[in-house]
């Protein structure tokens, strides 16, 4: 850690200390951040041991710098050279909302200009991609908010128990807004900086290994699980509860263009990105963030559905022990995928500053 960050970080003490009126004059001033990237779990130590989602961009970035956050989840990480911060929210909506709105209430920090991008694992439709391969989100949907009737009590002729709120029946039309007093269904990020970090990572060659080809053999007849890893544009759905099978696939692959006006594509299913945009955008009602800068990143850890031939209940044996298809290599493409457009944003800061990249038509 440089000697000036270790006299700002001792000046400022623990953050939700009280600065007295008078004293305000000889607080640090904020530093500014160029880039936050958002990791929602790491196993042991940030370094050294078997990584979760943090562990690369502390030691490829790397973040060499430790800073005390003890109002969140564990400590941030911090590259002084390219002001880049990391934070791990912790696993889930509910703590990826509270941390986020700890880091974005947190005075040592000048957020109002700074890139988000969240970068983890999650499952993936085999419709749509294969393990290993990374998407690049326009849409983030909620699929908690809602009613539900238990799938053995259901009239004969519904494809699922989950009915939208103020709705009766699945997929009534028309579709609630998006937002409403029933909370934020579905969230849209803004596609031109969404296509422009797509357009960036689009060409590279993600690895490919025995262990992928063994899962994807599992899907045949479903060409684009059949696929090595590659990059692609593609939504989230968000639950907190960690879904299985072909039925509650299908589920996810009509409720996504149905909360987004048919615009989004069920993709990934993950449990923290609703939380982090319902933090950002009361962040960016208060003027200490901007929403328009927000990226998220899912690789596909595992498939959303069972190889043929195996039930849900067996497949999810095997998820419940954490034995995914490709939970190694989904944790290095999040990496892979999302570091280029880190280091493009934070080492250009001149460029991207003040004018959000977007894609060229």
């Amino acid at each position: 850690m440089n000697r000036q960050l270790a006299l700002w970080i001792g000046a400022i003490g623990v953050v939700m200390q009280f600065v007295l009126p008078g004293d305000a004059a000889a607080a640090p001033a904020p530093l500014p951040i160029r880039v936050v990237v958002v990791a929602t779990f790491e196993v042991g130590n940030d370094t050294g041991d078997v990584p979760g989602e943090f562990q690369n961009w502390v030691e490829h970035y790397p973040l060499p710098d430790v800073l005390p956050f003890p109002q969140g989840f564990r400590p941030l990480r911090y590259n002084p050279k390219d002001h880049v911060l990391g934070i791990v929210t912790g696993v889930g909506k509910a703590s990826a909302a509270a941390s986020i709105m700890a880091l974005g209430l947190d005075p040592r920090f000048d957020l109002s200009q700074a890139y988000w991008i969240l970068a983890g694992i999650a499952g993936i439709d085999p419709d749509v991609a294969s393990v290993g391969s990374a998407a690049w989100a326009s849409f983030i949907v909620d699929g908690d908010l809602a009613y539900e009737i238990d799938g053995r009590e259901i009239p004969a002729d519904w494809p699922t128990g989950i009915v939208a709120y103020d709705r009766a029946q699945p997929f009534e039309q028309p579709a609630p807004p998006a937002v409403s007093e029933n909370g934020v269904l579905a969230y849209e990020l803004n596609d031109g900086l969404s296509t422009w970090a797509y357009s960036l990572t689009r060409n590279l060659g993600l690895p490919d290994d025995d262990k992928l080809k063994a899962a994807r053999a599992g899907y045949p007849g479903l060409p684009n699980a059949q696929r090595p890893p590659f990059v692609l544009k593609g939504d989230t759905l968000t639950a907190d509860r960690f879904w299985i099978g072909a039925r509650m696939n299908d589920w996810a692959k009509a409720w996504v263009p149905y909360r987004t006006m048919g615009k989004g594509r069920f993709t990934t299913s993950a449990e923290e990105d609703a939380g982090y945009l319902r933090a950002l955008t009361f962040l960016a009602h208060a003027g200490r963030v901007d929403l328009a800068r927000a990226l998220d990143l899912r690789t596909g850890s595992d498939f959303t559905m069972p190889p043929r031939g195996t039930s849900p209940a067996d497949f999810l044996k095997s998820e419940a022990t954490g034995n995914y298809a490709a939970y190694a290599e989904a944790i290095q493409n999040a990496y892979l995928v999302a570091g280029p457009v880190v280091r493009e944003l934070a080492q250009h800061w001149p460029r991207y500053r003040q004018a959000v990249p977007r894609a060229k038509p």
